[in-house]
């Protein structure tokens, strides 16, 4: 059994290996023409539009592994039957459930590769991709918004240890742009208790952030809005023959207003998380996303596409054992069921699928507010019971 175990590794390990440099290839050459157009404006040349598809490419490592290694799969359980190798197997007393055992075991060192690159590799080569980018054409990260960045983190009492003392208030965090370097431009902070009335609001020219959660803020201005006197309460009853004149929730002329050239300010925000906030999940590690997550749900913010990601980075390299157990009904089918072509596009139109599938499940379950972990997971278990069916299927005919 050693033998057939070599055997079937050493198969199935150079065809999907050959399939996963075919895919990347073809990526590879979709990004570099996508790049081409951007050539030439400030100092990005042709060599950044390289070294940035190059950067990229873990990334993509970990998206087509899984179609990889069911394709390579498929391919190699189709020559065992074309030349009726896997006949022989069988009539060597090799049952469903060793063969199936022997792919687990080498689905296994697939599925640690792509937790490699999806984990360790990506989220730290995505980001510096960004980076070559962005300082080679001397532009600055840019919020989808036409203000800037905007996040939120919450105000804690002064002098309690920084970020872990009583939270008196909430702050929202708004920067035009944020440089490669991770220093902030032109930013803007505006300050609420728990009352959700105004109490700072603060402009600098930049921010830089010191470590232990601490930015220092360049050229400040700072206004205080120290009176807490409510006028009125909007949801109050109004007696009868009295109207009033006001119904904000404060009063705004108690205004202290101060220029300084620093300010030490203690936030929860870090540069990880702002990097984070704009940055595609897929290409964040399972790390990044759960205290990214974390942190919205701490801020009452709407955190479920980040618990999805999540969960998918977690099942996704799973999905490599369902879809290779997929593609053992294919070394079943004799040569009259169709060449090993047909078999392969069988198996491309079945991957194909699976991306479509796993793609959709993410929009119905974030579109439908389901549980996280069932949206994440939903995909590989329906194609576990079709693999299922399938063998029981080809062992009856």
């Amino acid at each position: 059994m050693k033998v057939l175990q070599r055997y079937f590794a050493i198969n199935i390990t150079q065809a999907v290996v050959f399939v996963l440099f075919a895919f990347l290839g073809l990526i590879a050459f979709m990004d570099l023409t996508s790049e081409l157009p951007s050539v030439g404006k400030g100092d990005y040349m042709f060599q950044h539009a390289l070294l940035y598809v190059a950067l990229m490419l873990p990334g993509h490592v970990y998206e087509v592994m899984p179609v990889a290694a069911l394709i390579g799969t498929i391919y190699a359980m189709a020559q065992f039957a074309q030349s009726s190798e896997f006949t022989i197997m069988r009539a060597a007393s090799m049952s469903t459930r060793m063969a199936g055992w022997m792919l687990f075991k080498i689905g296994i060192v697939f599925v640690v590769i792509t937790f490699i690159f999806g984990e360790l590799i990506t989220p730290r080569t995505a980001p510096l991709a960004e980076k070559v980018r962005l300082s080679a054409k001397g532009s600055t990260l840019a919020s989808e918004f036409r203000s800037g960045m905007w996040t939120k983190d919450n105000v804690h009492a002064a002098g309690q240890n920084g970020t872990r003392g009583a939270i008196v208030g909430s702050r929202f965090f708004n920067a035009r742009q944020i440089r490669p370097d991770g220093q902030l431009i032109d930013v803007r902070l505006y300050e609420f208790d728990n009352a959700m009335r105004m109490r700072a609001l603060i402009t600098a020219k930049s921010a830089t952030f010191l470590g232990n959660g601490t930015w220092r803020l360049q050229e400040v201005s700072e206004t205080q809005f120290s009176n807490s006197r409510v006028l009125a309460d909007p949801g109050a009853p109004v007696p009868q023959g009295q109207t009033i004149q006001s119904t904000y929730g404060q009063e705004t002329s108690a205004v202290a207003t101060r220029t300084i050239a620093s300010l030490d300010l203690v936030s929860e925000i870090t540069p990880k998380i702002l990097q984070v906030s704009r940055r595609d999940p897929e290409r964040m590690s399972a790390n990044e996303l759960a205290v990214y997550s974390r942190h919205l749900a701490e801020n009452r913010q709407e955190s479920e596409r980040f618990r999805i990601a999540f969960w998918k980075k977690i099942v996704d390299p799973l999905a490599i054992f369902v879809l290779m157990a997929l593609a053992l009904p294919f070394a079943y089918l004799h040569t009259r069921s169709g060449g090993v072509s047909l078999k392969i596009f069988i198996g491309i139109m079945i991957g194909v699928g699976f991306i479509l599938i796993n793609s959709l499940f993410s929009h119905l379950g974030l579109l439908s507010t389901w549980p996280a972990f069932l949206t994440a997971v939903a995909p590989s278990l329906l194609f576990l019971l079709l693999a299922i069916g399938a063998l029981r299927w080809v062992e009856r005919h």
